[in-house]
């Protein structure tokens, strides 16, 4: 199968609807990230990761959204990424396959396009809710994060880091860090 790693240019805020490829990556992302939390928790009638969270990813300063395709067009995975070129740093702020596409190294392909857009960043950063397995096996053994953090209610910035995320999940979280140079 082909792929193609392409950026989608980013969106500017306004209250017209988003375009049907938009939302046909929303759509996959929001499934991929349902199957997560699912397969955790049991099925939930609500979002785990609504889209305004995606939305504010998208609008942050110095974000950039891609998306992969087959040689067909089909939407296979995506990210945004979100770089602090004065520090050197990006964060990998989304990332997702869609279900039927996972564990077929879309995920890894997708990351080793990343790190060749951005060879300045010297260390990328990453976070997970603490119960996707899934997740941390990909950041850890696949793409080689390390696990520098974790975010918990005897944290002292477990309550800044909860505002980050949906109030539909728990917010114990591990950050993961990837040193470049």
């Amino acid at each position: 199968m082909l792929c193609f790693f392409l950026m989608i240019r980013r969106p500017t805020r306004s209250t017209q609807g988003r375009s049907s490829a938009a939302s046909d990556v929303y759509k996959r992302q929001q499934e991929a990230f349902q199957y997560g939390y699912e397969s955790f928790t049991g099925k939930k009638e609500t979002e785990v990761v609504p889209d305004s969270e995606i939305e504010e990813s998208l609008h942050e300063n110095g974000s950039h959204a891609y998306v992969m395709v087959d040689d067909e067009d089909h939407i296979l995975g995506g990210a945004i990424v979100i770089l602090y070129p004065e520090a050197k740093r990006g964060l990998l702020d989304f990332i997702f396959v869609k279900v039927e596409y996972q564990g077929q190294g879309i995920g890894q392909k997708m990351w080793k396009e990343i790190e060749t857009l951005y060879p300045e960043v010297e260390v990328w950063e990453a976070t997970t809710p603490y119960f996707d397995v899934r997740n941390i096996h990909f950041y850890v053994n696949k793409l080689k994060f390390k696990i520098v953090e974790f975010y918990n209610t005897k944290h002292k910035e477990s309550l800044d880091l909860a505002d980050n995320f949906s109030e539909n999940l728990d917010s114990r979280v591990f950050r993961f860090e990837k040193i470049m140079k």
